[in-house]
């Protein structure tokens, strides 16, 4: 079975964000469907281990961002690898709150929508929380950025509680070459590809990286890298 067929159904690439009491939080989301027109009513998955989870399974409600193909992968980063519980996701972002009290990610973003939890579905490590949309915006024009080219195009990666994330028993290794591994995101550092977002050139070896050079999909530093076995 090659659950790498997965990878070919569509997707698109969003922020999800809530609240619990004064405290906000978002995560990035691929997830994120229509499920009816009237009543427009939207859907997300979210796992279970997120601290987005928490926050909108006690406040029943959430907000669903749409982001735009030039977001950047820092931002991506900030809302995709790293967690609430360490670090506060929304300083020196651009958001507003919106008419639930969710906080709602305008930086980046083509278009948003607001959804008031009306019921949920327990899958095992996910809930489908679905939701009454209770307003929507249109920010700006702009092509929305969709999970293929976030991985073909931009060269992201899955995070581990993502519902698209599949283990990679055995990654390709180039012959002679020495790839290195992020051990928080699983960005491989490959030597013959360089890091395009750093201006890193092709053939420039892990050693041979900036002391302050960071992972370009988490921003985690050269020590949370490891040597692929």
């Amino acid at each position: 079975m090659n659950l790498k067929t997965l990878c070919k159904i569509s997707y698109g690439l969003y922020v999800v964000s809530s609240r619990k009491g004064e405290r906000i939080n978002g995560q990035i989301a691929n997830t994120v469907f229509q499920v009816t027109s009237e009543p427009p009513t939207i859907a997300v998955s979210i796992n279970k281990q997120n601290l987005t989870h928490e926050y909108i399974q006690e406040s029943k409600f959430f907000a669903v961002s749409i982001l735009s193909n030039e977001t950047p992968m820092k931002f991506i980063g900030n809302f995709g690898f790293k967690s609430g519980r360490k670090s506060e996701k929304f300083r020196d972002i651009s958001f507003k709150v919106g008419i639930t009290g969710a906080p709602i990610v305008l930086e980046n973003a083509i278009g948003y929508l607001e959804a008031e939890v009306n019921t949920s579905l327990d899958v095992g490590t996910y809930t489908i929380f679905v939701g009454n949309v209770v307003d929507a915006e249109i920010i700006k024009d702009g092509e929305p950025m969709t999970y293929a080219y976030y991985h073909q195009i931009k060269g992201g990666k899955s995070p581990k509680t993502a519902p698209t994330y599949i283990k990679e028993e055995n990654q390709r290794r180039i012959e002679a070459m020495v790839n290195y591994k992020c051990t928080v995101c699983d960005y491989v550092y490959d030597l013959e590809k360089g890091d395009q977002h750093s201006s890193i050139k092709l053939g420039t070896s892990f050693e041979n990286l900036p002391d302050d050079w960071v992972c370009p999909i988490c921003r985690a530093d050269k020590l949370a890298f490891k040597k692929e076995d």
